[in-house]
């Protein structure tokens, strides 16, 4: 019941206050699985990229910590191709940093941070890590063009519209469905 409370509580104020260039909803009306959008920060090679995540939240929420991954594919030395993320607020101690009294909404920010500010120190994608370290300029034109690739807005924006043709039924407009991007497409 804890558990359940506090995701609504969590989700609701992610809903109303969200962290700047964060949304996240629920998948399919279930309150453990959820999804989430980071827009990529100004002055990154992410920038003006639309990032999604999954969020699968445990059974043991919040004394365990949620598992999220990148769906959309990201070139960074600390999330891998399977868009496995490499923090340590993601993990419990005594190797990570999770506690019960970090959130959601913490954590989706931990990791807008991340992307803004790679740690090569502790990679999970080693080639990536020492173009980072010894390339940077390599490291920021491939970035750049993995997020014009798969992160691009028109990319979204077309993806957006094909899930409107798929959901809507005749004669509805595109406001019916619930999902905050296609509201402010709307």
């Amino acid at each position: 019941m804890q558990r359940a409370s506090r995701l609504k509580r969590e989700l609701s104020l992610l809903t109303t206050e969200p962290p700047p260039g964060i949304t996240c909803w629920q998948n399919e009306n279930q309150l453990d699985n959820l999804r989430a959008q980071i827009l990529g920060g100004a002055d990154t090679p992410y920038e003006k990229g639309i990032f999604n995540l999954e969020i699968v939240v445990p059974e043991r929420y919040p004394f365990e910590p949620p598992k999220i991954r990148f769906l959309t594919p990201i070139y960074h030395p600390n999330i891998d191709s399977a868009g496995r993320i490499c923090l340590d607020v993601l993990k419990l101690p005594p190797k990570g940093a999770w506690r019960p009294a970090l959130n959601i909404s913490t954590l989706l920010s931990s990791i807008q941070l991340l992307m803004a500010e790679p740690n090569p120190d502790d990679p999970l994608m080693a080639d990536i890590s020492s173009e980072y370290k010894y390339n940077k300029q390599l490291f920021l034109l491939n970035a750049k063009e993995w997020t014009e690739k798969y992160a691009s807005q028109q990319k979204t924006v077309r993806n957006v519209l094909c899930f409107l043709c798929l959901c809507a039924q005749p004669g509805s407009s595109p406001s019916a469905v619930p999902h905050p991007f296609v509201q402010l497409l709307w």
